[in-house]
């Protein structure tokens, strides 16, 4: 089976994101990027101008606004762009400037991508970075998160949006073991995708709960396998798109595997 998921790069203009070589407080750093990301076969770049990591703070409205807008009015004629934001005037100003899809990391957004026309990824979350992982719990986080997610695509239906996507929110008020579960029941949150006729959206990318799979902690910096690990688990049960942020190893795991061993052993 030919596995052709779409792979969103990474693009912070931030001087706290929680990957380093994803993040750069200068706005022509971030440009030049994007740019590469796109020159390496990305098919989405998402900008975004304030970090979510866990324990983070919101900037102010205004900073938020001059990251992001010169990086999106640069690189929206270079390829598709979507914007990675909680605040309708970001979010109104970054579609201006050319950004065709609105990541919703804050579920406050919907009817804003109903109004200007455009795509939008509608993600599960609780409380904002600065307590998100204060004890999330969860009676059964599986049937929890696709009754969000269902819920949020009946809305983003009801209100006239044709371009959709749902995301699991890997990392968002969630443990661990709410990630793994999550990961495992992909397939279920693919098929109730498909009957809304929307897309699934994972980012496992340089997350903390790979170090805590792993045999021993592991700095942000040496997470690529187990980003490369979920990612395939991910393709492999029919998401549409994976957000990364080393979008030239995605690419390759991705071709890899959409070809079917019998050619790869030829």
């Amino acid at each position: 089976m030919a596995l052709t998921p779409g792979v969103m790069g990474v693009v912070n203009v931030t001087p706290d994101s929680f990957f380093p070589l994803s993040r750069t407080a200068d706005v022509g750093a971030a440009v030049e990027r994007g740019r590469d990301l796109f020159e390496r076969g990305c098919d989405i770049v998402d900008v975004g101008g304030e970090s979510t990591r866990p324990g983070s703070r919101p900037v102010a409205e205004d900073v938020e606004l001059e990251r992001v807008i010169p990086v999106v009015e640069a690189l929206a004629p270079e390829g598709p762009v979507s914007v990675d934001t909680t605040k309708p005037a970001v979010a109104r100003a970054a579609v201006a400037a050319g950004a065709d899809v609105i990541n919703d990391v804050g579920g406050g957004l919907l009817e804003l991508a109903a109004d200007l026309g455009v795509g939008y990824v509608a993600m599960h979350s609780r409380g904002t970075p600065a307590t998100m992982q204060d004890d999330p719990r969860y009676d059964d986080v599986v049937a929890e998160v696709l009754d969000h997610l269902d819920a949020a695509a009946r809305r983003a239906r009801r209100a006239g949006i044709t371009r959709l996507w749902l995301d699991p929110g890997i990392g968002f008020a969630k443990t661990t073991a709410h990630n793994v579960a999550l990961l495992v029941a992909l397939p279920r949150l693919v098929a109730l995708a498909a009957d809304h006729r929307a897309g699934v959206l994972v980012g496992t990318s340089r997350k903390r709960f790979l170090s805590d799979l792993a045999a021993q902690p592991l700095p942000v910096e040496e997470r690529l396998e187990g980003s490369l690990a979920t990612a395939a688990w991910a393709m492999n049960a029919g998401v549409d798109l994976v957000r990364v942020h080393d979008v030239e190893a995605t690419l390759q795991l991705r071709d890899l595997l959409a070809r079917p061993l019998e050619e790869v052993g030829s």
